[in-house]
């Protein structure tokens, strides 16, 4: 048995939502969402494998992140939960979906790296084996307000105290195995699961302004899903619940009631 790290937001007599962060994030990531968005829900959010305060030992495949999954669940005494999933979390949803429709209610998906170009991902994984570091925590949060605009900074900052680790060199880097993000994005690769017969009823908001979601991931499930599928659209980042927090919170508030 592999039980994950996890966090549990919100009443323990809730909807359950299982929440899974993209790659190289960690649980906490959902807390203001779970906590302003989803305020009637219990949010379990969990550390990946190879993220955060999880075990950190190989493999790191779809596979074995499932298998932590269901056993996760299973601890918690959860059976039938909706699925949250941001990005590489999107992608594991989809696969949780596929090959445990028991344990899946309904899915919502945030702009989820599902069937992406080898060779732009061949360069994201090369970029993880040598991941960013900052010589102090002020740093990482002045480097990481670079990326988003203002009205975000206060999830950003959040997000770096709660993530960031000291190394032994002293320096500070996020806390997962860049390994284990480099084996995701090879994973990002793979073709699409196929959800066809399975009426799971699936919400899927896309960034605008990235190119994670082609059209033919969205041709596919609307293929295989039929009228339970539906797609928004933000003119928004890939961070989408921190940078569009308000409308994203709706989005999936509504969905999930």
């Amino acid at each position: 048995m592999a039980e994950l790290h996890a966090y549990t937001i919100g009443p323990d007599d809730g909807p359950p939502v299982l929440a899974l962060h993209g790659v190289t994030g960690h649980g906490l990531r959902w807390d203001r969402l779970a906590r302003e968005g989803l305020p009637r829900h219990r949010v379990l959010a969990v550390d990946l494998r190879g993220h955060g305060r999880s075990p950190w030992e190989p493999p790191w495949g779809i596979e074995q992140h499932l298998e932590d999954l269901v056993d996760t669940l299973d601890a918690h005494r959860l059976g039938r939960v909706a699925v949250l999933g941001h990005s590489f979390g999107g992608l594991l949803a989809t696969h949780l979906a596929q090959r445990q429709p028991e344990r899946v209610e309904r899915l919502v998906l945030l702009d989820p790296a599902i069937a992406l170009d080898p060779a732009a991902n061949a360069q994201r994984a090369d970029d993880q084996r040598n991941p960013p570091s900052w010589p102090s925590l002020d740093d990482a949060i002045a480097a990481r307000r670079e990326l988003r605009p203002s009205h975000a900074y206060a999830d950003s900052d959040a997000d770096v105290r709660a993530h960031l680790a000291e190394q032994p060199d002293g320096s500070f880097r996020f806390r997962f195995a860049p390994a284990a993000a480099v084996v995701a994005w090879s994973e990002m690769t793979r073709p699409r699961a196929s959800l066809a017969g399975l009426q799971v009823p699936t919400l899927l908001v896309r960034a605008g302004r990235e190119d994670f979601v082609s059209d033919a991931l969205l041709a596919g499930l609307r293929e295989d899903l039929g009228p339970a599928f539906r797609v928004e659209t933000l003119d928004t980042s890939h961070m989408l619940y921190w940078d569009s927090f308000e409308d994203t919170a709706r989005l999936v508030r509504e969905f999930l009631a």
